[in-house]
């Protein structure tokens, strides 16, 4: 654990070093985007990504605690773009919860099982799925850190049924999408698009989600607004309730090229995708009693924490 973040740390610094703070400017100007497959797109003001970045970069604090999980299924659903509509999205890996489709609300989710370890995670997390020479490939693992890397000793836990995407699906530049960063296993660069990594290494992934709410809503139209980005140890006004950071820590058993996404271009859903475009969602759907433990117990208390929700190292 001790050299992953390390790397993590690297590899961050490295992407802070290289990426700049651009923010993208496909989309809308004001961050809201219909309910189709624009609804995929997101422009990061200037701030935003600045945040990103930072964030990305800052050193890890010693507050967490994870969830393991593999590829449940693959589908062309998304339960909070487009709710209701299968088959409607392009194509998305989804992790943990087996249940997770277009119409998954948070009492299905609560009544379905996980391939996550620990069982009372029974939240669903989706991607786009990974294609190399066109063939879709499932991730070897999926890691999901919980941290406190935002003001820890007031955070809290995630409301169930809290829904949020992250990243820019419609991404036409790597400075658009500061959300997620590429690297090889064992090695500290990272990019915003694809690695190129080299055998005896693997492809892998840093997503990083939001670390302040609202503290009203589970949901905004463009499925954003209602999360921000913390500006170093401050979440903003309009967002003042610290919960901890979700950081996808996804690896793939792949190296080398011919690696693309699966995304959308032009309104039609494709499998061919830049890595630029890399994007996340997350729908809570935790026991609440266990979240709001380890909450406390790892991210408030300041300790790294198992599976089990338990401090193995301070």
């Amino acid at each position: 654990m001790l050299i992953r973040r390390a790397l993590a740390s690297a590899a961050a610094l490295l992407f802070l070093a290289t990426a700049g703070c651009a923010a993208g400017t496909e989309g809308h100007g004001d961050g809201h985007a219909p309910m189709n497959h624009e609804a995929h797109a997101y422009t990061y003001t200037k701030a935003q990504a600045a945040a990103i970045v930072a964030q990305a970069a800052a050193p890890l604090r010693g507050s967490e605690f994870r969830a393991d999980c593999f590829s449940s299924h693959r589908r062309g659903d998304d339960p909070i773009v487009f709710p209701g509509q299968a088959g409607r999205s392009h194509i998305h890996e989804f992790y943990g919860n087996r249940t997770a489709n277009a119409s998954s609300t948070l009492r299905s989710l609560s009544a379905g099982t996980t391939n996550c370890t620990p069982s009372t995670d029974l939240s669903s997390y989706w991607t786009p799925t990974l294609y190399q020479n066109g063939v879709p490939v499932a991730p070897e693992r999926v890691t999901v850190y919980y941290q406190g890397i935002t003001d820890r000793t007031r955070a809290v836990a995630h409301p169930r049924g809290l829904r949020y995407v992250v990243g820019n699906a419609l991404a036409t530049s790597p400075d658009q999408n500061p959300a997620a960063r590429w690297s090889c296993v064992g090695r500290p660069e990272s990019s915003r698009d694809f690695m190129n990594c080299p055998p005896g290494t693997k492809l892998e992934n840093y997503l990083d989600f939001p670390t302040c709410w609202d503290g009203k809503n589970l949901d905004s139209a463009n499925h954003r607004d209602h999360m921000a980005y913390a500006t170093g140890q401050t979440c903003p006004s309009s967002h003042p309730v610290v919960v901890p950071r979700l950081e996808l820590l996804i690896t793939w058993p792949v190296h080398g090229g011919g690696l693309t996404l699966a995304g959308t271009r032009g309104g039609v859903n494709v499998t061919d995708a830049p890595g630029h475009t890399f994007h996340g969602d997350f729908f809570n759907a935790w026991d609440q009693a266990e979240l709001e433990r380890r909450v406390r117990d790892c991210i408030v208390a300041g300790y790294i924490c198992g599976t089990d929700g338990r401090p193995i190292e301070q």
